[in-house]
């Protein structure tokens, strides 16, 4: 029983690898291509993979995708047709990811951003803002993170509503389903989450239509993917007025290129794709469970839908 682990940095696939290793003393645990025998390898676990890194594997049972989504994994043109992905998740990235979502809530709704501004301008003004039951916020995707980020909010004082591409049921949240629900999801929301998974339909969702249905002034806070953005759209929204400020935690290109004019835009926060970060400790724990019981059932609570792209 064998497994290889493939992360874009060496030394975190390394660090992955020994992870498995304690957990999982039974089974053979390579780096991606350091295997004696690609025919031995059952199962791979994967961030990123490059197009094509999977076709030596013709014995594969499962992939697991280091992460919730599993577009990284799907991006790659030539992954081998009929094999089940298995996406990672669980109540430590969760909880990250509320964290997340909250803190940033927060700082769009208290103005965070321009009294930071103001202390460097050495001004005084006592910025006075509506209670959070007057502020509706608006969660795009409801799936584990999305769902459990709008029940916390809500459990703030938040007017939270919901939108997904099929209908979801949350107590306490006004939830939203389908293209046809999407304009009345969006009217009235000043602070915009985007926790969608990327699928051909979502890719730039966050766009100048979507900015303009939104309450003049609104924030946005991207915590997907970057592809669901349009770079430039959010540039002319910010310019107009339209959008007041964003938080991105993910983008087209990671690392962000240092001349990408979101570095130094005024009403950017740039975070470097940290708000649900997975790690060795945590994560090992989660992949060795699922392998091994995917290994014994052939099956498991979080395979995914490829055919959805989430």
């Amino acid at each position: 029983m064998s497994i290889i682990v493939s992360l874009p940095a060496a030394d975190k696939t390394d660090w992955w690898c020994q992870m498995l290793r304690d957990l999982m003393p039974d089974w053979n645990i390579y780096p991606l291509g350091k295997e004696p025998d690609p025919e031995a390898i059952q199962y791979s676990v994967v961030w990123r993979p490059a197009t094509g890194a999977m076709t030596p594997y013709r014995n594969l049972k499962a992939i697991v995708s280091l992460g919730a989504g599993i577009d990284h994994v799907l991006a790659d043109e030539k992954l081998p047709e009929d094999v089940p992905i298995i996406r990672t998740v669980g109540t430590d990235l969760t909880q990250r990811m509320k964290e997340y979502i909250a803190l940033h809530v927060l700082r769009h709704h208290r103005q965070l951003p321009k009294i930071q501004a103001n202390q460097t301008a050495h001004k005084w003004e006592q910025i006075v803002v509506p209670p959070a039951t007057e502020r509706r916020v608006g969660i795009m995707g409801l799936g584990n993170l999305g769902g459990a980020a709008a029940e916390l909010l809500a459990s703030i004082g938040f007017q939270v509503v919901g939108w997904s591409r099929s209908p979801k049921e949350i107590p306490g949240i006004r939830t939203y389903a389908g293209a046809s629900e999407f304009g009345a999801f969006l009217e009235g929301t000043e602070i915009l989450v985007c926790l969608l998974p990327l699928t051909e339909s979502t890719r730039g969702i966050l766009n100048a239509d979507t900015f303009n249905r939104l309450k003049r002034g609104a924030a946005v806070i991207n915590a997907a993917r970057g592809q669901h953005l349009v770079d430039s759209d959010l540039i002319d929204a910010l310019a107009s007025g339209q959008i007041e400020g964003a938080t991105l935690d993910v983008f087209h290109t990671e690392p962000l290129p240092k001349d990408h004019p979101f570095w130094d835009h005024p009403a950017i926060t740039v975070t470097p794709h940290v708000a649900s970060l997975i790690d060795a400790p945590t994560g090992s724990k989660i992949v060795a469970k699922n392998i091994r019981t995917f290994h014994e059932t052939g099956t498991v609570a979080d395979i995914a839908d490829a055919k959805r792209g989430y």
